[in-house]
């Protein structure tokens, strides 16, 4: 094994001196460190800004209301009388159903709260999200959002932006058709919190009518009745813990809730019927992505601009912040209408961070290629033409340069990524590997009408809610039966395993290959040699990794049992502040290098 370089010695003892400083500071004056909205880097914020955020945002949505005391324990009861008497009592569901919504008693915790600050928005508005993958209504939640999403997203695919390269395509449908005129208007809006908006009774309301609409009496054998009282306990039993104090939402579902993204999706369906869609006319490109709406409009901006204050005045919940131009930004695509003609290309909000994996981190190499071969597939996917997709080749380059990618692994990778396409070019670090429109076009017109994929999981959705009720039953129950099967078949095969897992390091590149190695030429008996030696490895965890554990309250505030170890010590709730629970994996690690 090579030993620490001494330019790695001194890098380790740089970064704990930094990390320690980081540390420091924040104790010091009281900041706070959290991962940003969407652009996934860090954003430092004064801990009473961010508190008086968080106090601001419930004040002005209403949408909590604080407990007394623990509600675990009764949200549980809740939830396993419900699934109980809807199984044994009135049968209105079968056992594989029962099997996937009931909690375990023995894992499941109360969720919590966190907030993301949304960096990109004026004022650093605070995003809400609950952690609910413990909680007792979360395996209810994956059920209903599996069985409903699917009909949803087949009923109205003619409505659904899937992704940036799906809105290109329509388009491109929709100048092709001859409806792009030169003063062809776009405009995008998007609704405000309308997780944390959305009237709980009215959804539940609009989601049995949905259902009534497409004739769907019954889901997979659940009458529409039950699947209403079901989606009634996951959004009205939303409990959590945030700060040491005990809150219920009242408004609205919980962000982090798998079904709550669907409930809303079939609320906006509703809204939609009732308000945009009746003044949209054919021929308009409309599209929705969850809460932002795209659409084309032939009219005058001024009939445009009224149309929007009527719907701000639809609904007392939905408010709108809207845009309207013939260069617009949607999601992660810019959208020009160049005089009757569509033109696209990448868009990066302008409080976006030039950041990836940097090059100096610990990761196999497999995953430094895959990043630069997704920014060039969304560059050649994106770009409508040869200018602007040099454009964004510069950007990526510049980007992947910012992060300490050398230039000749960006060069060599580059040259791997285009060589596929069988398209050879003299290549420098400044000219373009790509000389003209031709050789563009050519892999442009390879690459764009490939399903990306969110489009697969989609095509995969849309036809699983195909399958008849019988099939689909007969394959639960072997996805039902199959895991301790196949639990069993593992642990046979591998009953004569041994299992070393080390940490990856770049040093450490032959290790895997040295360990083989060693045990083949070591252990030479017949017996030992039969036992089957497997060589894994981790990666280290990333800076935002260690960050979000901050987040995390106490076992004994999740759970209303929890029975600490004897060497454990209880957290003081009066003396507990998030820096000591943000930086002791730092601090630890400081110490391991300083020993």
């Amino acid at each position: 094994m090579t030993s620490l370089s001494l330019s790695d010695r001194i890098r380790v003892q740089r970064e704990s001196k930094i990390v320690e400083s980081i540390s420091d500071k924040l104790k010091k004056y009281k900041l706070i460190l959290r991962e940003t909205d969407k652009s996934g880097v860090f954003c430092i914020l004064r801990a009473i800004d961010h508190e008086q955020k968080v106090k601001e945002y419930r004040e002005k949505t209403k949408a909590y209301k604080q407990l007394t005391s623990n509600p675990f324990e009764a949200t549980l009861n809740k939830v396993i009388r419900l699934l109980n008497d809807l199984h044994s009592k009135q049968n209105k569901i079968i056992a594989w159903q029962y099997n996937e919504m009931l909690p375990n008693a023995k894992t499941c915790k109360l969720a919590y709260m966190y907030f993301n600050p949304k960096t990109h928005k004026d004022g650093t508005p605070l995003r809400p999200i609950m952690h609910t993958i413990d909680s007792p209504t979360t395996n209810i939640s994956r059920l209903l959002d599996r069985l409903i999403r699917s009909i949803f997203n087949e009923k109205t695919e003619e409505t659904t932006i899937i992704d940036g390269a799906h809105l290109i395509k329509r388009l491109q449908e929709y100048a092709n058709a001859g409806h792009l005129k030169p003063t062809t208007l776009f405009c995008t809006f998007d609704i405000n919190n309308l997780y944390t908006m959305l009237p709980q009774q009215q959804s539940l309301d609009i989601l049995q009518e949905f259902l009534q609409t497409y004739r769907m009496s019954k889901v997979r054998g659940i009458d529409i009745a039950t699947i209403r009282e079901l989606a009634r306990i996951v959004i009205e039993e939303n409990v959590f813990i945030y700060r040491n104090k005990y809150y219920q939402q009242i408004i609205g579902g919980a962000m982090g809730s798998p079904f709550t993204l669907t409930l809303a999706n079939i609320f906006m369906w509703k809204w939609e019927q009732e308000s945009i869609c009746k003044d949209l006319h054919s021929p308009q490109l409309y599209g929705q992505y969850i809460d932002d709406i795209f659409f084309t409009w032939n009219d005058t901006k001024e009939n445009l601009e009224k149309l929007l204050e009527k719907l701000n005045n639809h609904h007392p919940n939905i408010k709108l912040e809207y845009k309207i131009g013939q260069s617009l930004p949607f999601l992660d695509v810019l959208l020009t209408n160049n005089n009757g003609t569509l033109s696209t290309s990448v868009y990066r909000k302008p409080a976006a961070e030039p950041y990836v994996v940097p090059f100096t981190s610990d990761h196999p190499q497999h995953i430094f290629r895959n990043i630069m071969q997704t920014a060039l597939l969304r560059a050649i996917r994106y770009s409508s033409t040869f200018e602007a997709f040099n454009v964004e080749r510069r950007n990526i380059r510049l980007m992947l340069l910012y992060n300490g990618y050398p230039s000749t692994y960006i060069n060599k990778e580059f040259h791997k990524f285009f060589s596929q396409f069988n398209l050879y070019d003299s290549y420098s670090s400044i000219l373009p590997m790509i000389k003209d429109d031709n050789q563009f076009n050519a892999i442009h017109n390879k690459i764009a009408p490939t399903p990306t994929h969110k489009q697969t999981l989609m095509a995969s959705d849309i036809a699983l809610s195909q399958i008849l009720d019988k099939d689909y039953e007969n394959l639960m129950q072997v996805q039902a039966t199959n895991p301790t099967a196949k639990k069993k078949e593992k642990k046979k095969r591998l009953k004569r395993a041994l299992f070393i897992h080390y940490t990856h390091e770049k040093r450490l590149r032959p290790l895997k290959r040295d360990i083989h190695e060693i045990y083949k030429t070591t252990f030479t008996d017949p017996t030992v040699s039969r036992v089957k030696l497997i060589v894994g490895n981790r990666n280290n965890p990333k800076a935002k990794t260690e960050f979000i554990r901050k987040k995390r309250p106490h076992e004994s505030l999740r759970r209303h049992d929890f029975i600490p170890n004897n060497n454990e010590v209880l957290p003081d709730l009066d003396s507990l502040n998030s820096f000591s629970i943000l930086f002791k994996p730092f601090e630890k690690a400081v110490k391991q290098v300083r020993n």
